[in-house]
């Protein structure tokens, strides 16, 4: 192939996966997969050794997420566009990927036709993101956060973070969730400092939204 095309590195760790994206993007005029990597450490070894045009990154891979790595590549190969190839289109993927400096983001079950369009169209300077993806990413950023990612958020919790967010929602003190849980009120404030933290809430009124929008308590 010419050396005008754009060189394409793909990051994932299912080889059918990966044969099927070098199937796809090889079949498209000027695109060409140069390599491919099975995990964040290879990829990041691939893409200083073969300078690619284009990453297309996995999110989901064993060891570093792809969020991770994404960083790193962004660090020791600035030049390169990174485009996140997933099948989830949660907020907090989107958001997160978003965070890390990626230039796109596409859903694994879009078209071929997207896809390569997507690569030349991060490649050109500008950013893509899937329609869907587009959307809970604006839907993020107004703040509107879907229910399920908040359900995803209060899964993150530890038992008893879940216990303690309860007993708080429900309008019980400190005390009086100390004495419910038999522990100390010093270990209930710790608790409700990481859950919060975790949620990225900052009152507990927040808290209690959270809690009955997510049915965590009864309304």
């Amino acid at each position: 192939m010419s050396s005008e095309n754009i060189r394409v590195l793909v990051v994932d760790d299912h080889p059918l996966v990966r044969e099927g994206i070098r199937h796809v993007l090889n079949e498209g005029s000027g695109l060409e997969v140069t390599a491919e990597a099975a995990s964040g450490e290879e990829a990041l070894k691939l893409a200083q050794s073969h300078h690619p045009d284009v990453i297309l990154l996995d999110i989901s891979m064993p060891g570093e997420s792809g969020l991770k790595v994404a960083t790193k590549l962004r660090s020791c190969v600035p030049e390169a566009r990174i485009l996140i190839l997933s099948m989830h289109d949660h907020a907090e993927f989107v958001l997160g990927a978003v965070r890390a400096g990626v230039h796109g983001y596409v859903l694994k079950d879009s078209l071929p036709v997207e896809l390569r369009q997507a690569v030349r169209t991060v490649y050109g300077g500008e950013e893509f993101f899937s329609p869907p993806v587009a959307s809970r990413l604006s839907a993020a950023l107004r703040g509107e956060v879907p229910v399920e990612a908040k359900r995803q958020r209060i899964e993150s919790l530890t038992k008893r973070e879940r216990e303690v967010l309860v007993h708080v929602a429900m309008g019980r003190s400190n005390k009086e969730v100390a004495g419910e849980l038999s522990i100390s009120v010093r270990t209930v404030e710790t608790h409700r400092e990481n859950l919060m933290r975790k949620l990225d809430i900052h009152s507990v009124a927040e808290l209690t939204r959270l809690a009955l929008k997510t049915g965590l308590v009864p309304e």
